[in-house]
């Protein structure tokens, strides 16, 4: 989920859960809320640092429960003035705490995954419910702030008092139709997976499925199917009058076993990459001096996953010895996101 999306859940979480807690508060849980994307800026270390640190060490559980002590520590630190002005840091500490979970459980829903339980386990979990910037979690989230904010200025504005916390009410509210918005993505995905997994494609029965949300419509979906020889991109639309068509896919066949492909799997950037890829996709190519191997990991399609995307090269000679081998930028999702 990008940063202001994060930003505002933590904001929202603030209004619901604890609104009558100080400023000191509000500030730990946007920071404890938006902190862990900061292993986004791996990127700019290259395509390696970035395959090892994009969503893992910094999306734990462990780095949350880290990073909520940090926030606090300052607080903990300034007690020093009279009692009647000091905060208790452990409410502060279980407020950044919610917010550094949820920023967790939010990223659990898209389809890039996060590596939980590292230090203990390098599983990436990945429920593929929402996209990575899904337009109408940020409209529910912008409505439940925005909207009790203009009813409180008209409220003012007639001598009305308002009861209660300001915005606890519209901040429930928003998390409430988040949570509702989320089950229907999840019911929409297994819809959607479940029409994958029923056909044939090219006359061959799936051995692996997945669908991946869009961002405009939650009846969108973006299908990659598995089968012994080839690989199928797909769109398919879910809902009560929604069709599926299985030969619309787009094929990309596997290529044959071959020494040179053995090789390349065996690599250490081979094992890096398919450690992280869900759906890898092999291109043997010939050459003077032996095969160029590109593995790549689909979907393709820029929206579909987190962007900018990473593939690994492998050369080698024609008995299959490896030449060399490098993790490199897509050159197309690097334009994009450095344009």
């Amino acid at each position: 989920m990008d940063p202001l999306t994060h930003a505002l859940a933590s904001y929202s979480l603030k209004r619901a859960a604890f609104p009558r807690a100080p400023r000191s508060t509000t500030i730990a849980m946007l920071i404890a809320g938006t902190i862990a994307d900061l292993d986004s800026l791996s990127k700019l270390a290259g395509p390696s640092a970035f395959l090892t640190f994009y969503r893992t060490y910094f999306h734990s559980l462990l780095a949350a429960l880290l990073f909520s002590l940090l926030v606090t520590l300052p607080f903990l630190l300034s007690r020093r003035g009279p009692t009647e002005k000091q905060s208790s840091p452990l409410p502060i500490f279980l407020a950044a705490l919610a917010a550094a979970v949820v920023h967790l459980l939010m990223d659990v829903c898209q389809s890039a995954g996060v590596e939980l339980f590292w230090p203990f386990s390098t599983r990436r979990f990945a429920l593929d419910w929402v996209a990575p910037l899904d337009l109408w979690i940020l409209g529910i989230l912008l409505a439940g702030i925005l909207l009790p904010a203009l009813s409180g200025l008209v409220t003012e504005e007639i001598g009305a008092k308002s009861k209660g916390p300001r915005g606890k009410v519209g901040a429930s509210l928003a998390l409430a139709t988040l949570i509702l918005y989320v089950v229907l993505r999840f019911v929409l995905h297994g819809n959607a997976l479940a029409a994958l997994e029923s056909r044939s494609y090219r006359g061959e029965s799936p051995r692996k499925a997945a669908a991946f949300p869009e961002s405009g419509s939650p009846f969108r979906w973006h299908g990659i199917v598995e089968t012994e020889r080839a690989l199928h991109d797909v769109e398919i639309e879910v809902g009560p009058t929604a069709s599926f068509d299985p030969d619309s896919a787009v094929t990309s066949y596997k290529p044959e076993p071959s020494p040179a492909l053995d090789a390349a799997r065996d690599t250490t950037v081979a094992r890096r990459f398919l450690q992280a890829a869900r759906f890898p996709k092999a291109t043997v190519e010939k050459t003077p001096e032996g095969f160029h191997i590109i593995l790549r990991a689909l979907p393709y399609s820029r929206g579909v996953t987190s962007g900018l995307r990473v593939h690994a090269l492998i050369e080698t000679d024609p008995s299959g010895k490896v030449l060399s081998q490098e993790l490199a930028w897509d050159p197309i999702s690097q334009q994009f996101w450095w344009q």
